[in-house]
């Protein structure tokens, strides 16, 4: 589980409010999930939701969108997750990594793939989408 407050509003990230987790099919994660991403963003220093809009509306609450509205807000943070072998090594907001960078780290072998977290939530509910992509960086 995850809380945090955002204009007045508090918010949880938690197994039951989490309607989609997407993992990458074709590219996957050994040994990787949820309860992963909540302990990564628990254990991060700064984690800053940014507003994101969508086309598609919350598939919970519809977004309660006005008819003059041409997009659904969302509250967004995204971070990268590194692997070797298809095996979780690090995060890009994991403190190990802090000292570090994405290119050095390459060079060092000591990770050969990379997958984008995005954590999306409906800014009027709350429910919440996780996807973890692979993402060439």
């Amino acid at each position: 589980m995850y809380k945090f407050a955002y204009e007045g509003k508090n918010y949880e990230i938690k197994e039951d409010n989490c309607e989609y987790f997407f993992i990458d099919e074709e590219k996957t994660i050994k040994n990787f999930n949820l309860q992963d991403i909540f302990k990564l963003i628990n254990e991060a220093e700064e984690v800053n939701f940014d507003k994101g809009y969508y086309l598609e509306s919350c598939s919970k609450c519809q977004g309660n969108k006005d008819a003059q509205e041409k997009y659904f807000e969302y509250l967004e943070y995204h971070f990268y997750v590194f692997t070797k072998n298809g095996e979780y090594v690090s995060s890009s907001i994991s403190k190990d990594y802090e000292p570090n960078s994405f290119g050095r780290l390459l060079r060092l072998g000591k990770f050969d793939d990379s997958f984008m977290v995005s954590v999306i939530i409906c800014k009027n509910c709350g429910d919440c989408t996780i996807e973890v992509e692979q993402c060439d960086m």
